[in-house]
Formats: C-alpha cells, structure tokens, sequence
C-alpha cells in the first residue's frame, strides 16, 4: 500500500494543468509525456485545459479518455465547441468515480467556453463539485470576467463544498481572481515561485486553485512544478483538506 491512501480521506491531492493538446514547448505533440507529466503529480482530481476530443490534429485521440486510461481514473469532458473534425474544450480527472457531471455554458468570448462541474464523493463519503475552468484569453478582460461572474453565479447555487481550478488566464489582484477571492479561498504560491507561463521562463501566475466556501476548506498552499518542456504552462499541484463538521 503506498504511502498516498494512507492520507486521511479528507484530504486531496489537487491539480490543474493547461496541457496544449499535448504540444508540447518543443512543438511535438506527444500525449504519452503529457501522461508521463501527469502521473507524476500523483493529484486525486486533475482539471486539464486544452483537452481535444478526436480531432485531425491530435490524431483522432480522445485525449481525456486516453490519459484517464494511462492514469488509471475516471475522466468528464466539457466541449467548448466543434473543431478540427472533432471538439475543443476541457476535461477533469478524477481517482474517486465521478458521480455526474455538466457542463455549464458561459458567456462567450473570442470562443465559446464552458465550466465543468463533476460532483464527486471523497474518501469520507462527502460529496463535492470540482469545477474545471478556462476563462477567455485577450488582454481586454470584458469577456473574461463575465465569464468569471457566471461561474461564480452557478457556484453559489451548489450545495456542495467545491473547487475551482484551472486557467484564469488573469492574475492576483484583477478584477476577476478578486471575485473568487471573496466566495473562495485561494491556495496561495511561494511569492518567489508563483508564475505559471510560460512553461520555460514563466512570467506570470495565471493558473490557480480555490475551493470553497472558505470555511469548508483548512488554508493551503500551492506549489508550481517545475516542468518546462511537456506544454506551455507549468501545472500548479495542492494538498487541500475538508474541515470536518
């Protein structure tokens, strides 16, 4: 038995990862690295961004499907839309089945986007919603943040404590990472090490993690792993843990 189940169930281990169809910074598309990458986060629940479903240039693969499968997990899918012969979106992976999922339409942007939503059952038996996110990318941030706010409209219908993770494609102090801030509770980064992309110089944070409501979750840190090669971003990883009632 390895040293991971014997956590208490409570806790999780948390990532996000924008893994660029498996390009990687050496323009290869190579998904067999991105899993390597992957598994060696060791994460309970993985929010993936960039994630192609069966299109011409990533070979047909269904991507969440093929990694959930090297991994060993369970993996949802939510379509932004119609694109090179198949769909465009992201996925979640999660060890624990997943329970149902939807995928929530927002506003759209230079693209159509979604949020997934996946509910999930922890170790304890609690139920929560891991909601995977990757907000619109130009620098004008009108798009992004009405994104942001109708996410965090249906977020605050659940009845579930949650997490939100993925690509913000914003950074701390915006107008948009302000709004989560004040219904969740970030998983903050080492100061010195907090910058996300790009994957081999990064510049700025833009990926994060934050479950909520805040006072479900004890604080936690997150941590940038040092990967420059796999995608574009560097995955972010957290050890969140459930306050019990």
């Amino acid at each position: 038995m390895n040293a991971h189940h014997e956590s208490p169930p409570t806790a999780l281990r948390v990532a996000t990862y924008n893994i660029k169809h498996g390009r990687g910074m050496d323009g290869a598309i190579d998904l067999d690295r991105t899993a390597a990458t992957l598994a060696s986060l060791d994460a309970d629940l993985i929010a993936l961004q960039e994630v192609d479903d069966r299109t011409r240039r990533s070979g047909g693969v269904d991507q969440a499907a093929r990694l959930a499968d090297r991994l060993g997990m369970h993996a949802a899918y939510g379509s932004f839309m119609d694109f090179s012969g198949g769909r465009y979106g992201l996925a979640i992976l999660s060890r624990r089945p997943i329970q149902s999922h939807e995928a929530w339409r927002l506003p759209d942007g230079n693209e159509p986007r979604v949020a997934l939503a996946a509910r999930i059952a922890t170790g304890s038996g609690e139920t929560i919603t891991a909601i995977a996110v990757h907000f619109d990318w130009v620098d004008d941030d009108g798009f992004r943040y009405d994104q942001a706010r109708e996410t965090i409209r249906r977020i605050e219908e659940l009845e579930t404590p949650w997490i939100v993770f993925g690509d913000f494609n914003d950074t701390p102090g915006s107008r948009t990472m302000n709004a989560f801030g004040r219904i969740g509770r970030n998983a903050v980064k080492p100061e010195d090490d907090a910058a996300t992309f790009p994957a081999d110089r990064p510049t700025i944070e833009i990926d994060f993690i934050i479950p909520g409501p805040a006072e479900a979750w004890a604080p936690a840190v997150a941590t940038v792993i040092p990967e420059p090669r796999t995608s574009d971003h560097r995955p972010v990883v957290a050890e969140l843990r459930l306050i019990e009632e």
